[in-house]
């Protein structure tokens, strides 16, 4: 019996096929492996001081202080996370005026991916034939996270590399062929990869659509603060959630707070009403029960004491203002250094793509030692202060042949 039941074993996983390894996790051992003390790396997406590293906030240090101090348990949350931590999210991503929306529910979960996942289930239990329309590029993630759950993606165009813009028009024109019902997955500010953000008037016509066509719109807002500061970064999103009926909104922690490896997000739901909100929660809890039970607390903790405490919420904008302003400085920096790199100036947040094919990443990687995605997304703050007008040189010797 023991030799038939290892053979049954054995069988099972004889059946799993070879997967490819994530692209940006090899180019981050790709860029480990390189002996080069001068190596560059622009891949990972990851917010550097002028020095190089990726620091722990002083609101956080101080939190965390706090929390060690002051915790008296480790016992369960629930599959709701911190309802606190929740509730002091809700303003910062809809404004004080949403704040007591009803309509409005949310959960704690494990990064902005646990959002997007919790909520493509949430489509999917809701609508097993629901679409999404997606622009294009997009965060490469967003795909396997939303996809294999089951949600069907219909793509549209976003960016023109060529011109460096928006393609609006493509994209308007692709929505006005979507039905009642339809999702909509739009990024709240610091697109990823491009950098290329909705103006505010896009955004308003988005929302006119969205309104008129009875369209249901996915937020990801993972960068909020990174791009022209907390409250400009959530305006579009703000105008869109205020003209749909419906709308779901994965938000994220780990950029703007610096918990990268905590993973701290949260899972925000607008229903047509007050009673439709309560299923809607009802059916997260349930859903996240079966996804990972509850969320880490530790990160979620650091960033309820934060802004439940006057001194360490200020604190905190004053460091996530100092952030966006380095970004800022960096783009400039980058942009003025040759006029095909001008467009880079005029993007928001840490991505950008620069204008390169695969063979000129591939001999930046080999003979400067620095280290892109394929598609030349950059992460424009990567670079440390010393290592920009290196960066740039070797580009623009690449983008010259």
């Amino acid at each position: 019996m023991a030799d038939a039941g290892t053979n049954v074993a054995a069988g099972l996983f004889d059946r799993l096929e070879a997967q490819k390894s994530d692209a940006l996790l090899q180019l981050i051992a790709l860029c480990n492996a390189d002996p080069r003390g001068e190596k560059i790396d622009v891949g990972v997406g990851v917010y550097r001081d002028a020095g190089g590293g990726t620091p722990i906030l002083r609101a956080v240090k101080a939190a965390e202080k706090i929390l060690l101090e002051s915790q008296e348990t480790k016992s369960y949350l629930g599959s709701a996370g911190d309802a606190r931590f929740v509730d002091l999210i809700k303003p910062i991503v809809f404004g004080d005026a949403a704040a007591s929306d009803e309509r409005i529910v949310g959960v704690q979960t494990p990064g902005g991916c646990g959002a997007l996942r919790l909520g493509a289930e949430l489509i999917v239990k809701a609508n097993p034939a629901a679409r999404i329309f997606v622009g294009q590029p997009t965060w490469p993630n967003h795909a396997p996270l939303i996809e294999c759950a089951g949600v069907e993606m219909v793509s549209h165009p976003y960016y023109d590399r060529a011109t460096h813009e928006i393609a609006f028009d493509a994209m308007m024109s692709a929505l006005e062929g979507a039905n009642a019902g339809d999702l909509v997955l739009l990024h709240g500010s610091c697109h990823n990869p491009t950098g290329a953000d909705l103006s505010l008037d896009q955004w308003r016509a988005i929302a006119e659509i969205v309104a008129r066509k009875g369209l249901v719109p996915f937020v990801d807002i993972a960068y909020q603060g990174l791009g022209n500061g907390l409250e400009e970064d959530a305006a579009g999103t703000r105008l869109v959630v205020e003209a749909a009926d419906q709308a779901l909104i994965a938000q994220s922690c780990d950029k703007n707070f610096g918990v990268y490896r905590d993973r701290v997000g949260s899972l925000f739901i607008k229903a047509s009403d007050r009673h439709g909100a309560g299923v809607v929660m009802g059916n997260l809890l349930s859903l996240a029960r079966t996804m990972w039970s509850m969320p880490p607390d530790h990160g979620g903790a650091v960033v309820r004491i934060i802004l439940d405490d006057e001194q360490l919420r200020a604190d905190w904008r004053a460091e996530l203002d100092e952030m966006c302003g380095r970004i800022r400085a960096i783009r400039a920096r980058l942009a003025g250094y040759d006029e095909r790199l001008a467009y880079i100036d005029g993007q928001n947040g840490m991505f950008s793509m620069l204008p390169l094919d695969k063979d000129q990443v591939l001999a930046l990687r080999k003979d400067n030692g620095i280290y892109m995605a394929d598609s030349a997304r950059i992460n424009v703050v990567g670079l440390s202060d010393e290592s920009v007008d290196r960066f740039a040189r070797a580009v623009v010797e690449k983008m010259d042949g």
